[in-house]
């Protein structure tokens, strides 16, 4: 489905002000991304377990307002911008509330767990004309910029083969992954945007395997800890992706691209490049731990260019059919998953895209 977001006018000179949604780990890192920029500040933060704690962390940070509910504050008119970053369940409805308000909006992954609700969420923000970015901060990573700029650029020929590896250094709680979606809606939908960010190209066909390899926690969870998932593109290119839920080196994320004339691939960050060399063997330190470290200045980035877009009145550079696009991709994979066999996205029966 074709969703265009109307233009938006700039803002004029001053401060674009911000109020934030969740005051849990990402939101409080947007926050302090938000208060590092000269061109927007946080002036009101809602969380429904705000306490002492959380307003100490806010003042010091220089937000004045610190509620339980964003109502307080939503309809303020001097607010132009709503970062969302409260659980998955919660977010068609804020984004909804946020439009009707006029607010432009930066909404964290995934819009939702259901494709029609994402669907009336993103028709809500085309009828407000209002900005929605969706939140896959790692398009704005220093390494995977790199790699669109060369396969966009045609340097290494037309894309035959994307490898996306993704594997966390340590499996979530049995709490969180109750309500996380699934390994394809809560990990790997990353890397279903990192296929069509890097590749330029469109899905149509899913195919996904999936073990229980780590934990029997995952199994009561009907969930997976260890998959692959191979995509067919639009233009007959394929792409691989696998995830684990535990590394025990690290954080492990790697892209490569393969085309007519070459490639490019990408390895991991590491916290320095010195390799220790003896009779013993060759050694390095391990990846940067975690997302937080590793995915720092490209959440920082992305909240940049957030702001810019309200500021210039230009087109946000992750849209939400980005963010559409990559749960029809997750939808397939968790169908394929459960069905085994290949899942095209063009099956859009709710009734079949259910997840694991």
């Amino acid at each position: 489905m074709e969703m265009e977001m109307k233009q938006v006018k700039g803002t004029g000179t001053g401060k674009i002000k911000v109020g934030i949604i969740g005051a849990g780990r990402i939101g409080k890192i947007h926050a302090e991304h938000v208060q590092r920029l000269g061109q927007a500040e946080v002036v009101a933060l809602s969380d429904p377990y705000a306490d002492e704690v959380l307003r100490h962390w806010a003042v010091k940070r220089g937000i004045r307002t610190v509620t339980k509910e964003a109502d307080e504050w939503m309809h303020d008119p001097a607010i132009q911008a709503v970062f969302i970053c409260s659980p998955t369940d919660t977010h068609v409805a804020l984004i909804k509330q946020a439009a009707a308000a006029g607010k432009h909006i930066f909404c964290e992954k995934p819009v939702s767990m259901d494709i029609e609700e994402t669907r009336e969420a993103l028709a809500a923000v085309q009828a407000a004309g209002v900005q929605l970015q969706v939140g896959f901060n790692r398009r704005f990573d220093h390494n995977f910029k790199r790699i669109r700029e060369i396969v966009a650029g045609g340097q290494i020929g037309q894309p035959h083969l994307v490898k996306i590896t993704s594997r966390d250094p340590n499996p979530p709680s049995e709490t969180y992954l109750r309500s996380s979606g699934g390994i394809f809606m809560d990990m790997m939908i990353h890397d279903f945007d990192m296929a069509r960010y890097v590749t330029g190209d469109e899905a149509v066909e899913i195919s996904a395997v999936g073990s229980v390899l780590i934990d029997p926690v995952f199994e009561r969870c009907g969930d997976v800890d260890t998959a692959v998932v191979t995509i067919r593109f639009a233009s007959g290119a394929i792409g691989i992706i696998d995830n684990s839920r535990q590394a025990v080196y690290g954080y492990d994320q790697r892209v490569e691209v393969f085309g007519s004339g070459g490639s490019v691939a990408v390895t991991n960050d590491y916290p320095n490049t010195a390799e220790i060399h003896t009779a013993e063997g060759v050694r390095r330190d391990n990846p940067l731990h975690f997302f937080l470290e590793r995915y720092n200045d490209a959440y920082g980035d992305e909240v940049r260019q957030f702001i810019a877009s309200i500021a210039e009145g230009s087109t946000v550079p992750v849209s939400g059919e980005d963010g559409l696009q990559a749960q029809l991709m997750a939808r397939a994979a968790a169908t394929s998953l459960r069905l085994g066999r290949p899942v095209k996205l063009n099956e859009t029966n709710e009734a079949t895209f259910e997840s694991v």
